[in-house]
């Protein structure tokens, strides 16, 4: 055998034992890293466990404590810290405004039950006032308006300068787009009930509007029409502030005001 081959021969069998041996080795295990993630601080806060409808008092079942990230914790919410009486100290409290399932509880949300509720949903600047309605909903779109509806209130009269010759009555819109507050003692439908009748419906008017309909009711009937949910921005129609009803020797006459 020529020493070419021999050589080869030879880093054949080197070769083959080399590769015998790194298979034969048990393979490297890498282990992996871990990184270890601590836990975000959190606090107890306070949320409403259930849907409140507006002016609904509070009860247990609709409380509870919920552990809430402390890096987006929202301002004015109550902590379980600041709370020695716990969710007891809410129970009973009356929802100024609807609550929603994990809201966080706000103090300026609720009212005591001692406290006056109608006047505390009241915006600034305006007046609640009642006017008498029909039980059989003939006055208030069959009963099918409801607290927070928005409406027109129709102002139904005579002439009173043709009121010697037998004229018909005379509808006109007095004010238009204002909230209804509550129909009777209800300021929310019951049971999920989408039908209120009562004797009263209390609506929130400005000042102005306040005086036009407190005349309006001495002078006339007054009706209520509902709005489509769609147009009540529209406050196209203004507020007739009627005027003073003068009777002179057997004359009677209106006085615009100034």
């Amino acid at each position: 055998m020529s020493p070419a081959r021999i050589i080869i021969l030879a880093v054949a069998v080197v070769a083959g034992l080399g590769a015998a041996l790194l298979i034969s080795r048990p393979p490297k295990v890498t282990t992996p890293s871990v990184t270890k993630y601590e836990p975000a601080p959190t606090v107890e806060v306070l949320v409403v466990a259930a849907d409140v409808p507006l002016g609904n008092k509070l009860a247990a079942s609709d409380l509870k404590w919920l552990a809430w990230p402390l890096a987006s914790l929202p301002s004015g919410v109550i902590r379980r810290q600041d709370a020695p009486a716990g969710e007891s100290e809410f129970v009973g409290q009356i929802a100024r405004t609807q609550l929603f399932p994990s809201e966080p509880v706000r103090r300026e949300k609720l009212l005591k039950a001692d406290s006056g509720f109608l006047s505390a949903i009241l915006p600034p600047g305006k007046r609640a006032v009642a006017i008498t309605t029909d039980n059989r909903g003939a006055n208030t779109a069959g009963g099918f308006i409801l607290p927070n509806d928005r409406v027109d209130v129709i102002r139904t009269s005579r002439d009173d300068s043709n009121s010697k010759d037998g004229s018909p009555p005379v509808s006109e819109t007095l004010i238009a787009n204002v909230r209804v507050l509550a129909i009777g003692q209800s300021v929310q439908d019951k049971d999920g009930a989408r039908v209120v009748v009562g004797e009263t419906a209390t609506l929130e008017l400005d000042p102005k509007q306040v005086e036009a309909v407190t005349l309006a009711q001495k002078t006339s009937s007054l009706s209520l029409a509902l709005r489509s949910l769609q147009d009540a921005g529209d406050q196209s129609v203004p507020v007739d502030e009627g005027g003073l009803t003068l009777v002179r020797y057997g004359v009677v006459t209106k006085a615009v005001k100034p």
